[in-house]
């Protein structure tokens, strides 16, 4: 009788728990919308959104049908904080840049890569803080020897009507009226990618590197392993929000970085 009761227990909690996720379903819908009272609400749901999300392993395009604030920015998004982020970026993008600069100076694959990256970030007509950072998160990954051609996605809307990005399971996305080098650093717009679905957008590049951090969490995915680099530096050497050891290619631009300042 007691396994009975608890299991009845169980079942009308998990029911309740489905009728609070319909009711932020319609609330998202409204065009007039609350939210505090969605926050409220997916805090209140966040056992069956984990249960979905860890133990059933659904699909993510159906998770996010069934949780659409799931889109856009949400409490359930936990990113490093993001004044300290755009901070520690500013702080060190003039020295990164030159680094990068050196770099690209120098002869050999690598430097290749970084010279034709500064040539287009050099046809910035104005290069205000959001290009700066742009230039040093688009020159990052190179310098650490990984490729962002899996990750980060161009869509030129003069072009083609929708983006090829069935095919990527985590990335951004740069959205841009015209195809010109200068505007791979300032698009129209950029988004977040999970599998095939284009889920928050911002203005720049720096936004979605931050936010990135929120879907992955949310969403209990993991990060690229041909990115592990990038992201490593950014959480542990910049943000310092990880302990342990850094990867060898992390530790030498740390190493680098501090010995510039």
């Amino acid at each position: 009788m007691g396994n009975l009761s608890l299991s009845l227990s169980i079942y009308s909690y998990a029911v309740h728990l489905d009728q609070l996720r319909l009711q932020i379903v319609d609330e998202v819908k409204k065009s007039e919308k609350n939210p505090v009272l969605i926050t409220k609400l997916m805090h209140t749901t966040l056992a069956l959104r984990c249960k979905e999300i860890i133990n059933d392993d659904l699909p993510v395009c159906q998770i996010l049908d069934c949780w659409p604030t799931l889109k856009s920015q949400s409490q359930d998004y936990k990113p490093p904080p993001e004044n300290h982020f755009y901070a520690v970026l500013n702080q060190h993008a003039p020295r990164l840049q030159s680094l990068f600069r050196r770099k690209a100076a120098c002869t050999g694959n690598l430097s290749d890569v970084l010279s034709q990256l500064f040539r287009s970030y050099n046809l910035q007509q104005q290069a205000d803080i959001h290009a700066q950072r742009a230039g040093v998160l688009h020159a990052l990954p190179a310098y650490l020897y990984e490729d962002t051609s899996t990750f980060i996605k161009t869509w030129d809307m003069m072009h083609t009507d929708r983006p090829d990005i069935s095919e990527v399971p985590l990335g951004l996305l740069l959205i841009r009226a015209n195809s010109s080098d200068a505007t791979f650093f300032c698009p129209e717009k950029t988004a977040v990618l999970v599998e095939g679905n284009m889920i928050i957008d911002f203005t720049t590049l720096a936004d979605v590197f931050l936010v990135i951090f929120g879907p992955t969490y949310a969403l209990h995915l993991s990060y690229p392993k041909c990115l592990a680099n990038i992201f490593d530096f950014i959480q542990k050497a910049l943000m310092g929000l990880e302990g342990g050891k850094l990867k060898p290619k992390v530790l030498s631009l740390k190493n680098d970085l501090l010995a510039a300042e």
